[in-house]
């Protein structure tokens, strides 16, 4: 059997709601990674399986001092304590962002699974048990290794870069959009998987080598129909920020007013990277030399973007050599 460390930090996977049917006003984080293995002994026929608690918190309140916690705790598992995987529960709310700190940052070939449920543990019909149940067959397998961080839900796995909770609360809410899933956990108990990560992650990233103590603030903008400047300029007086990443319209764009407030920002030495709000395809480079002081975020998530961003400003300060890790992660 291989040994696996369950490290729980709550979320609607531990949730109890005021009764069976409750599926929105429960509590989330109620329950403890002990009391989910005690509720579904079956795990301990899969795995050398043991618990620790984290936290025990909604992912709303998941914080960047949060993923360094569950990176250093992750590390010392692997290279001190021998343990074959890890599997992370967490809220569905920002376990992407957790998912993707986590690929870009632990140096270890060995599986890190993440997992959430749509439904509290306490209703009825929870998806909670055969998640979970499912999470630890992945970390488990050993073809899992080398794969980077793995998100599993809805007998899907998928890869912590392209993952994304696509609906408030429908069961199949995890998706990798266009570019789909790794592969999937049958009802034969099977891992299968059709597909592997190209982009660099793990032992493969910088960014794994790095002692990180802090992160260079950087917001997101979100732009919309007829949007002007006031939260670029507040963000540009405010001299707390290094980085700004738009989430545009279509590839990338926005009104000509928060275009004007973006290019300001970088004459004060703010980094701008340009993703998209559509969720699917690539920001490229524009021609246009106004473009050609910011960020193209290739297809990230404006969120993930973020995550990569506030990472690249810890190694490097030329937009160059940050672009070139955007088209290389």
């Amino acid at each position: 059997m291989k040994k696996i460390k369950l490290i729980a930090t709550g979320g609607t996977i531990s949730g109890r709601g005021i009764h069976r049917l409750d599926l929105k006003d429960y509590q989330s984080g109620f329950y403890t990674g002990d009391d989910l293995l005690r509720e579904i002994p079956e795990i301990r026929e899969i795995a050398d399986i043991d618990v620790e608690q984290m936290t025990n918190v909604g992912s709303s309140n998941i914080s960047p001092a949060h993923w360094l916690d569950l990176k250093n705790r992750i590390e010392r598992l692997f290279n001190e304590e021998d343990y074959d995987g890890v599997v992370i529960t967490h809220g569905t709310s920002t376990l992407e962002e957790t998912a993707y700190f986590l690929h870009l940052t632990v140096h270890s070939h060995k599986p890190v699974v993440l997992v959430g449920s749509q439904r509290p543990f306490s209703a009825i019909g929870s998806d909670a048990p055969f998640n979970l149940i499912n999470a630890v067959r992945v970390a488990s397998e050993p073809a899992s290794i080398g794969k980077g961080v793995l998100v599993v839900l809805n007998d899907e796995i998928n890869c912590a870069r392209e993952a994304t909770k696509a609906n408030t609360y429908r069961v199949e809410a995890f998706q990798s959009g266009q570019l789909g899933l790794l592969g999937y956990v049958d009802p034969d108990r099977k891992v299968q998987f059709y597909r592997s990560p190209s982009r660099k992650h793990t032992v493969h990233s910088q960014f794994s080598k790095l002692s990180i103590s802090a992160f260079p603030k950087v917001a997101i903008l979100y732009s919309h129909a007829g949007a002007d400047q006031d939260l670029i300029q507040y963000i540009i007086r405010s001299g707390r920020y290094q980085g700004i990443v738009l989430a545009g319209t279509g590839g990338g764009h926005c009104t000509s007013e928060e275009k004007a407030g973006l290019i300001e920002a970088v004459e004060r030495d703010i980094h701008v990277v340009r993703s998209s709000r559509v969720g699917n395809g690539r920001v490229v480079m524009l021609n246009r030399e106004s473009w050609q002081s910011c960020i193209t975020a290739d297809n990230l998530l404006p969120h993930k973007a973020r995550i990569l961003l506030m990472l690249s400003l810890l190694v490097t300060q030329e937009r160059a050599a940050i672009q070139q890790i955007f088209d290389e992660y």
